[in-house]
């Protein structure tokens, strides 16, 4: 299965055969599961007022494309009872809310009902520091030395145990490059992120998004990181599934994949010297 399901089956599924021909092996096709991407993002300075809650289904190996699910009713609910209905927009999967009112530290709790079942989940909104604005390039960084390398920082809160996800951008990457980190051993320090490629090269625009998150997504996501076996996006094909903080009050088995979030963030662009 494709996306954050069941995926390479066999590590060598691929063989070349003269150098040219590409062999593809016959792999069974679990049955589609629901997947729940409701990710709910404060980029600061924003109201943070449209969100969009996304359902599709797991699909096979090789599909290229996420079936879209449609007809389900979605709701969030934040902890004075007050609810936010995302409206599908036509047959697209995408469900939209135009005036969700994001709080850090608040608990908001998300509904889907669909075909009969009902799918929840709990979680508080996360606070960010901002990316401080003097990120520093070394062009004789990465482990070789021979690449462009940026750094960027951001203020830890000495006050409490915070966890960070780094999502990474640039003009030649097929996926963006996620870390996960954690303020163990930098409680209330300067913290720094490094991220170097050995295509980057002067006047590549960097984006880099940095977003507060709960340490249950935290270990959630490291596990969703190890499963995919690489570091370059989590979304691509996995040998083992992960289970996110939806569950199946209807029929419990019936699980959907996917992670209910809420997170500040903050953006910032690098143009490469």
């Amino acid at each position: 299965m494709k996306n954050i399901l069941t995926g390479l089956v066999v590590v060598c599924c691929f063989f070349v055969v003269s150098c040219t021909k590409v062999v593809k092996m016959d792999l069974d096709t679990a049955v589609p599961r629901l997947v729940i991407d409701a990710s709910i993002d404060w980029v600061k300075g924003t109201t943070g007022h449209e969100q969009t809650i996304k359902l599709s289904t797991t699909t096979g190996y090789y599909s290229e494309t996420f079936p879209t699910v449609s007809g389900a009713d979605i709701v969030v609910t934040n902890a004075a009872n007050t609810v936010y209905r995302f409206t599908e927009n036509g047959s697209t999967g995408e469900y939209l809310c135009a005036d969700f009112q994001p709080v850090t530290g608040e608990t908001y709790s998300l509904k889907v009902v669909l075909n009969g079942e009902v799918y929840t989940a709990t979680e508080t909104c996360i606070g960010v520091p901002r990316i401080e604005n003097n990120i520093v390039q070394n062009n004789e960084g990465g482990i070789g030395g021979d690449q462009i390398e940026i750094t960027y920082y951001y203020q830890d809160n000495g006050t409490e145990e915070n966890h960070y996800l780094h999502r990474v951008v640039w003009p030649v990457s097929k996926f963006p490059e996620y870390k996960a980190k954690d303020d163990e051993k930098s409680q209330g320090n300067l913290m720094q992120e490094y991220f170097s490629d050995e295509d980057l090269k002067a006047g590549d625009l960097v984006n880099i998004r940095l977003y507060g998150i709960s340490k249950r997504y935290y270990d959630y996501f490291r596990k969703l990181l190890a499963a995919s076996g690489a570091n370059n996006g989590p979304f691509q094909t996995a040998p083992g599934s992960v289970r996110g903080n939806i569950i199946n009050q209807t029929h419990f088995d019936n699980f959907a994949y996917g992670y209910f979030r809420l997170s500040e963030a903050d953006v910032r662009d690098y143009r490469i010297q």
